[in-house]
C-alpha cells in the first residue's frame, strides 16, 4: 500500500481538461475557480468552503452572473448588456425627468448663449436642437458614440488573448476562440456600462467630457446635475445655467465648423483601443488576487470581480501615444471654449470669472465618476492642460485677433503641440513680430521690391568691368 494518491483532476488532468491553462482565465475556469466549480473545465467539484475562506458561496448567484456573460450577441461587445448595466447604475439614485419649465429654461439659455458668442467668434452657430436630459436620457443619447469607442477595445483584446493561448488551446480552434470573444465582449460591456452609468451622474452637458458624444448640432444640458454643481458656488442658478449653456454652444460651434475635428478626436480614442497589448501574466495575477478577495456572503462581491480591474494594466506604447494625442487635442478644444466663453462674458456676466475658475478646477481634477471610468477602461477624459491651452488661445487673439485664433483650426497640422503648450505665450509669436533686418538685408529686400533682384548667375557691375578688360 502506498499513501501517495493517484493523479487526480487537481493535478495533471486539470492541465489537460482546462483549455484555459496558461491564459489569464486559467484561475477562473480551472478546478479551483467558480466556472470549474460549476462543472466547467476541471472535472470535479473542489472544496468551495475552503476556497472562499470558510463560507459557502451562492452558486446560483455566481452561475447567473457567469451565464449572463456567456449569452450570445452580435458584434465584438454585448452592447445591450452595456446599456442595461449603465441604466441600472443610473437608477441607483433618483433620476427625475426634466420638467417643462426646465426644458424651457435650457432652450432659452442656449439661445441667449448663441447670441453672446456671435460677438466672440466668427464660427457660426451649429445648434440644430436643444434638450434637457435626465441621466438615463444622457446614457441613451450618447450610447452610439460610446459603442464605437468601446468595440475596438473588445476586438483587440480578444485578438491579443487568442494569440497568447497555449498550443493545446489553439488546437481547439473556433469554439474556444468564440468562447473567449463572448466572455471578453461581455466583461468589457459590463465594465463600460458601469463606467458610463457612473459618469452620467456627474456630467453637466452632452459635450462636458470634451468628446462629441451626440449627433452634430444636438445640444443638451442635464438640469439635475447642474443643480448639484451650483450648490455652494454662491452664484445664482440662472447664471450657472447660462454659463454652462455658453460652453455647450461653444463646443457645438467648434465641432460643427471644423469638419475634421470629430474624427480626429474620436480617432485618437479608437487608436487607443487598437493599441491594446494584453499582458496575460498581469491579468492572471490580478484575477487570482481578486478571487482571493471574493466574499460569497456579499452578492456584490462576485459582481465586482467581474466588473473591475481587468483593463487596469500597463499601457502599450501605441496606447501611450494615442492618449498623448487625445490629451493635447482635448486640452485645445477645452481651452478654446474657455477662452471664447471668457471673451463673450467679459462685460456681461460679473460671476463669469468665479464660474470659470470652478469649471477649470473641476476639469483639472476630475471627479469620482471619471476616475471610475478611467480605472475600468483605462481611458482618462480630463484635459490636464486646460489653463495652458486657454492662455495660448487668449494670447494669440490679443496679438493677432480672433480670426487668427480661429484660423488655426483650418487644418490639424496647424494645431499647437505639447511644446507649444509648454510656452503658450510664444505660440506663433514670429508671425506677429518680424525679425529685425540689417542694413544689407534691408537693401536686398528693397531691391527685390523694386524689381532689381539679380539672379545668382548674373554678374554684378564689378564683374562686368573685369570681363570687359
Amino acid at each position: 500500500m502506498t499513501d501517495k494518491p493517484a493523479d487526480g483532476p487537481g493535478d495533471g488532468d486539470d492541465e489537460q481538461q482546462n483549455p484555459f491553462k496558461g491564459t489569464p482565465f486559467e484561475h477562473l475556469f480551472g478546478a479551483g475557480g467558480p466556472m470549474g466549480a460549476m462543472g466547467g473545465a476541471g472535472g470535479q467539484m473542489p472544496d468551495l468552503s475552503a476556497m472562499f475562506g470558510g463560507k459557502m458561496p451562492d452558486l446560483n448567484q455566481i452561475m447567473s452572473q457567469i451565464q449572463s456573460l456567456m449569452q450570445p450577441y452580435d458584434g465584438p461587445v454585448n452592447w445591450d448588456l452595456a446599456v442595461d448595466t449603465a441604466r441600472k447604475t443610473v437608477a441607483q439614485q433618483p433620476d427625475p425627468s426634466p420638467s417643462q419649465r426646465q426644458k424651457d429654461a435650457v432652450a432659452d439659455a442656449l439661445g441667449l448663449a448663441d447670441h453672446w458668442l456671435d460677438a466672440a467668434t466668427d464660427l457660426p452657430s451649429a445648434i440644430t436642437s436643444t434638450s434637457a436630459w435626465s441621466r438615463a436620457e444622457w446614457v441613451v443619447g450618447t450610447q452610439e458614440v460610446w459603442r464605437g469607442l468601446v468595440e475596438p477595445v473588445a476586438a483587440q483584446s480578444t485578438q491579443s488573448l487568442s494569440g497568447a493561448l497555449p498550443e493545446e488551446a489553439q488546437a481547439m480552434g473556433g469554439p474556444l476562440l468564440g468562447m473567449l470573444g463572448t466572455f471578453m465582449g461581455s466583461m468589457l460591456a459590463t465594465q463600460a456600462g458601469s463606467g458610463i452609468g457612473t459618469l452620467a451622474s456627474e456630467v453637466l452637458s452632452v459635450s462636458d467630457v470634451g468628446l462629441p458624444l451626440a449627433p452634430a448640432g444636438r445640444a443638451a444640458l442635464l438640469p439635475a446635475n447642474i443643480e448639484a454643481f451650483a450648490e455652494g458656488l454662491d452664484v445664482g442658478y440662472d447664471d450657472v445655467l447660462l454659463y454652462l449653456a455658453l460652453r455647450e454652444a461653444a463646443h457645438q460651434r467648434l465641432y460643427g465648423s471644423v469638419p475634421w475635428l470629430r474624427e480626429h478626436v474620436l480617432g485618437a480614442v479608437k487608436d487607443y483601443g487598437r493599441g491594446i497589448d494584453i499582458n496575460t501574466e498581469a491579468i492572471q495575477e490580478r484575477l487570482e488576487e481578486q478571487m482571493r478577495g471574493v466574499d460569497p456572503s456579499n452578492p456584490e462581491s462576485v459582481k465586482q470581480l467581474l466588473e473591475g480591474g481587468l483593463f487596469d494594466l500597463p499601457k502599450s506604447p501605441l496606447q501611450v501615444a494615442a492618449l498623448e494625442r487625445l490629451e493635447i487635442v482635448l486640452a485645445l478644444v477645452e481651452g478654446w471654449v474657455d477662452e471664447v466663453v471668457g471673451q463673450a462674458t467679459e462685460a456681461k456676466m460679473p460671476a463669469a470669472a468665479k464660474l470659470q475658475e470652478a469649471v477649470r478646477r473641476r476639469r483639472a481634477a476630475g471627479g469620482p465618476a471619471e476616475e471610475t471610468f478611467a480605472a475600468l477602461v483605462g481611458l482618462e477624459l480630463r484635459p490636464r492642460r486646460l489653463r495652458d491651452a486657454s492662455t495660448l488661445w487668449g494670447s494669440l487673439r490679443t496679438r493677432q485677433g480672433a480670426e487668427a485664433r480661429d484660423g488655426v483650426w483650418t487644418h490639424p497640422d496647424l494645431l499647437p503641440t505639447s511644446a507649444d503648450l509648454d510656452d503658450p505665450l510664444g505660440f506663433r509669436d514670429e508671425a506677429s513680430a518680424p525679425e529685425a533686418l540689417s542694413e544689407a538685408d534691408f537693401d536686398a529686400e528693397l531691391a527685390k521690391l523694386l524689381g532689381g533682384e539679380k539672379s545668382d548667375d548674373e554678374p554684378d557691375d564689378e564683374q562686368r568691368g573685369d570681363q570687359a578688360e
